[in-house]
């Protein structure tokens, strides 16, 4: 079925209550990166059993993080073949710091829809709160449709970024492991383009490759951590735009950039000749 942005666009997805505890934490910053060291007693904050450091990019899996079925590309005025489609965006603003422990009920609604002649970006909003109807955070995420495009809708502004023209401010190298995809869908993303060797083909690429939301998140981790000394409390706003593909055991290098309340970063891959893998990265601390 063709996209029908008369349908599709407004179009209310729902609402899904759910919860989670420092078990779900501790898994998902394993799953990123963190407590990459046993000796580290900082790092191992990750997977305090009690009340394990939160990051705000959970948010990102905090609702699906049980899930156990590939995820469907099926809305309102939208039906799309799971193997055209990358993550092509994400923000997540917290309103406050994220609890190891609770219970949230997210609505979403599809935003907006752009054409790009070649291709869909189909961009999704999210609102969360407690269980008291205290905000949680707000997210905003698009999704990159191949092959879908020329529907006749708008194109879309560009959100490109304006680095600094001097040397960052701090460069931060970040591995990953060859099993980190495996790792990951253990949060909830269950996409056989990350743990498939035969998908990942049909979709393109030489071997499975890692979930967009988990490089998201090791640079998240990777930042808060080189950054603002381990303080998770201190990032509010995170966003970034999927610029490239990694594959599990590269190591990614933060090239960043202080601009007052904002840190301005490019994400590349070191062992591909620093091919980019997120543009459009920003962090805010108010």
């Amino acid at each position: 079925m063709p996209i029908d942005p008369a349908v599709a666009v407004g179009a209310d997805l729902g609402e899904q209550t759910f919860s989670w505890t420092p078990r779900e934490i501790a898994l998902y910053n394993l799953a990123v990166g963190g407590a990459s060291d046993p000796m580290d007693t900082v790092g191992l904050q990750y997977i305090d059993d009690a009340a394990p450091k939160t990051l705000p990019s959970f948010a990102t899996v905090a609702a699906n993080f049980l899930a156990t079925e590939a995820p469907t590309v099926s809305f309102p005025g939208v039906d799309i073949d799971l193997a055209k489609v990358v993550h092509g965006s994400q923000q997540v603003r917290v309103h406050r710091p994220l609890p190891a422990e609770g219970t949230a009920t997210t609505r979403t609604r599809i935003a907006e829809i752009q054409d790009k002649g070649s291709a869909a970006v189909i961009i999704q909003e999210s609102e969360t709160v407690d269980d008291q109807g205290n905000a949680l955070w707000t997210a905003r995420s698009s999704i990159f449709a191949k092959g879908e495009g020329g529907f006749g809708g708008e194109r879309g502004t560009s959100n490109k970024v304006e680095i600094p023209d001097r040397d960052p401010d701090h460069v931060i190298t970040v591995p990953t492991l060859p099993q980190q995809a495996l790792l990951y869908r253990l949060c909830g993303d269950r996409n056989p383009l990350h743990s498939d060797p035969g998908f990942a083909e049909r979709a393109g690429f030489p071997r499975p490759i890692l979930h967009g939301l988990c490089t998201y998140g090791a640079v998240c981790r990777a930042v808060i951590d080189s950054v603002y000394g381990g303080d998770a409390a201190k990032v509010v706003d995170y966003s970034v735009t999927f610029a490239g593909v990694v594959f599990p055991g590269e190591t990614l290098r933060i090239d960043a950039w202080e601009d007052g309340d904002r840190l301005l970063a490019r994400t590349s891959v070191v062992d591909r000749d620093g091919a980019a893998a997120l543009g459009n990265v920003v962090f805010r601390t108010s």
